[in-house]
């Protein structure tokens, strides 16, 4: 059978290097299988297909360094973790048996008790046999959080093998950014990571495992190991097995290009994720030690643990050239590479995404048919809330300049009238109240103030340091308790102080924090943005979406709806995978109707480089028309994931939960909050006036002010610009 594509030129930055102990793993591993049932009448493998497989070949490329006995543990793990693929795959998979692999899967779970009492149930089966030894062979001497990030990693790679048997069952194909999200999260690497840990005898301490340096390094590991598989093995899983959860595949399908070029563009993204672990690894590890007080051995161990991710990657890779396993025929003859080749593989993509131009013109937003195919509905509280809101606003002092701070008149009353968050609230809350409706208003136009006033304040001067100092400030303006916050120091403490004295005082203590730390991420991404703002860097699209969630106020606008709708719906239900990504498709959908919007006032006035359009751009190297074109699509992939989950999905949950009457009155409530969420955030998009050109150049004239603070001669220099 002829490749369905060439194999593209893979940035290979680190040299692989072999575990000299990868005979005694060979010998090891081919025992142990053998006695937990794995071989011969298994029908599943026979010994020739685990010697063609070669994973002690694989452990010994990816673990070049460890011990004899660490390396066969590891070895076993992954003898384990494949059998069990290929197991669930003859079981399951070919024939359809959705309900039997929920039970085998469920089963599982109690093989990797938690506690310091490790018994188990009878395995029946080879899969239980190898979970139930390896478990009791690998928690010893391991940290309760090691554990249970383990675990939790454990289960979500089996719970994999149920995902994409949903999507063959229905032959849907995931869209890139579910894909992306879902392969992360349910595939083996965050399971290869937690193993690189133990293989090199360096826990990553709890106190900066969620820090965002940690987790981008984890995430960015994760992506280029699981795009790197899927371009080996799309022959094998596509074309053999019958699966749709191949990365090559959903580009393929999405963008409608050809198999080649869907492999290309999958080798580019697997570029960008290995380069963006480089750009953390040596930009971002040392002022999280610094942040943390990491001592030096400690430290130590986290750069060993990183290590081990570098030599993973090139193991992987090594491997994948090797195993009889995987579509790699051609891989290794020497193709003449041309000059774009080695430009991509000296990284020119990485050069492109640090070089780009800010405030080059790019002339009035387009705006396409948008797929919201949802009515709206307006509050009847809407313009009482306009006047409320600029009464508001000004109290708090956002209308005017904060004293001795050069640029932060930001806005005035003219522009807060333009900008219209009332309409905004009223479309995204039509039953609230008019307390409820003011408060929204305030909470809308709090967080805008602030993205406005970071770059216009912090950007211009390139000070970072002192914008972690403000971020760092705001959570004492959020008190947990019922304790006063400290007097504020300027207009965006004073209005945090406000709206959350008024939204937290009748919350429950869980709730607060949750919702603090929803504002404390926000703002804390507010500072990744003006990072890249100040390094020109456009990030790629997965780092992107992510962290765009964030700067957007996804979550805590989120985290709001699901506390009105409490009644009878368990939070383990808001944690099952179909309500995260109902959640992630409607948070995507509004923030990709702004960065439609807001491209001009971004790229040309702003000078931004958090769009998704322009990232579009810089990866895919295309022009302004297609990557709104793919932006529009994504949109409608979200929008048409989010109906698809509601209507096929979320009956499935209420029935596994069992949800009575009044918990799915309230589930349907949530929804209905999300449906207006998208919809109302598209009508203020259309109807205020901060992104059309009229009002951008309008919103650019001088202010009719002068700062607060310095006078005196030489100090009318110091005269601010309003907008940005």
């Amino acid at each position: 059978m002829s490749q369905p594509f060439e194999l593209p030129d893979f940035y290979l930055p680190y040299p692989a290097r072999l575990n000299p102990h990868l005979d005694v793993a060979r010998v090891h591993s081919t025992q142990w299988a053998r006695d937990r049932g794995m071989l011969e009448g298994s029908g599943v493998w026979e010994e020739a297909d685990l010697d063609a497989h070669d994973y002690p070949l694989m452990c010994a490329y990816t673990h070049p360094d460890c011990g004899a006995g660490e390396l066969c543990l590891i070895t076993d793990w992954y003898v384990w973790v494949f059998f069990f693929d290929d197991h669930f795959l003859e079981v399951f998979k070919r024939t359809g048996d959705l309900k039997g692999g929920k039970a085998y899967l469920a089963r599982l779970a109690r093989f990797m008790p938690m506690g310091a009492d490790l018994t188990m149930p009878a395995p029946e089966n080879p899969v239980e046999a190898g979970l139930a030894d390896l478990w009791v062979r690998t928690v010893p001497g391991m940290s309760p959080d090691w554990r249970t990030r383990f675990a939790e990693s454990t289960r979500n790679l089996l719970d994999e093998s149920l995902w994409e048997l949903a999507n063959i069952n229905k032959g849907r194909i995931a869209n890139p950014v579910e894909y992306i999200e879902m392969r992360r999260k349910v595939g083996g690497a965050p399971w290869s990571a937690g193993l690189v840990e133990h293989a090199v005898g360096a826990e990553v301490p709890a106190r900066i495992a969620a820090t965002r340096p940690m987790r981008v390094l984890r995430d960015a590991f994760a992506d280029a190991v699981h795009l790197r598989n899927d371009l080996f093995s799309y022959q094998r899983e596509v074309g053999d097995e019958g699966e749709l959860s191949n990365g090559v595949l959903v580009l393929e399908t999405f963008l409608g290009c050809t198999t080649q070029e869907a492999a290309n563009a999958v080798n580019d993204l697997l570029t960008s994720r290995m380069q963006q672990f480089e750009h953390t690894a040596l930009g971002e590890l040392g002022p999280m030690f610094a942040e943390h007080a990491i001592d030096p051995l400690t430290a130590a161990g986290v750069l060993a643990y990183v290590k081990g991710l570098q030599d993973w990657q090139s193991g992987g890779h090594e491997w994948h050239l090797r195993s009889s396993r995987y579509m790699n025929q051609r891989a290794r003859t020497g193709r003449p590479l041309g000059m774009s080749s080695i430009v991509d593989l000296l990284g020119a993509k990485r050069v492109r995404n640090f070089t780009h131009v800010p405030y080059r013109r790019v002339g009035p937003s387009q705006i396409p048919d948008l797929y919201v195919p949802f009515p709206l509905r307006l509050s009847p509280h809407l313009d009482a809330a306009r006047r409320h809101t600029v009464a508001w606003c000004r109290e708090m002092g956002m209308l005017e300049a904060q004293p001795g701070v050069v640029g932060s008149a930001v806005w005035d009353e003219q522009k807060l009238i333009d900008f219209d968050f009332p309409l905004c609230a009223a479309g995204l809350h039509p039953d609230a109240t008019q307390e409820g409706l003011d408060l929204a208003s305030f909470w809308l136009s709090w967080g805008t103030y602030g993205d406005d006033y970071f770059p216009a304040v912090f950007g211009r001067s390139g000070n970072l340091a002192a914008a972690k100092i403000a971020v760092d400030r705001l959570s004492a303006f959020m008190p947990l308790d019922d304790s006063p916050a400290p007097p504020p120091a300027s207009a965006m403490e004073r209005g945090l102080a406000d709206v959350w004295r008024r939204t937290a005082g009748p919350m429950p203590l869980a709730a607060r924090r949750r919702l603090r730390e929803d504002v404390e991420k926000m703002c804390t991404a507010w500072l990744w943005e003006l990072a890249g703002e100040l390094a020109h860097h456009v990030p790629d699209p997965v780092d992107y979406m992510e962290m765009r969630r964030l700067t957007f106020g996804a979550e805590f606008t989120m985290d709001l709806c699901r506390l009105r709708h409490t009644k009878g719906i368990p939070e383990e239900l808001h944690a099952s995978g179909p309500m995260r990504a109902l959640e992630n498709a409607m948070m995507d959908c509004g923030l990709l109707v702004n960065d439609v919007f807001s491209y001009q006032k971004e790229i040309e006035f702003d000078g931004e480089v958090h769009n998704c359009i322009l990232v579009v751009q810089s990866f895919f190297d295309c022009d302004y028309s297609t990557a709104l074109a793919v932006v529009n699509d994504l949109l409608t992939s979200r929008m048409r994931q989010f109906q698809h989950i509601v209507e096929h999905e979320l009956p499935i949950v209420c029935d596994e939960f069992d949800l009575d009457a009044e918990g799915r009155r309230e589930l349907d409530a949530f929804v209905d909050e999300l449906r207006n969420l998208v919809t109302g955030i598209l009508h203020w998009h259309r109807h205020c006036a901060r992104y059309d050109e009229p009002s951008l150049l309008r919103h650019r004239q001088p202010a009719p002010w002068r700062l607060g603070g310095p006078n005196g001669l030489g100090t009318s220099a110091a005269t601010a610009f309003a907008g940005r």
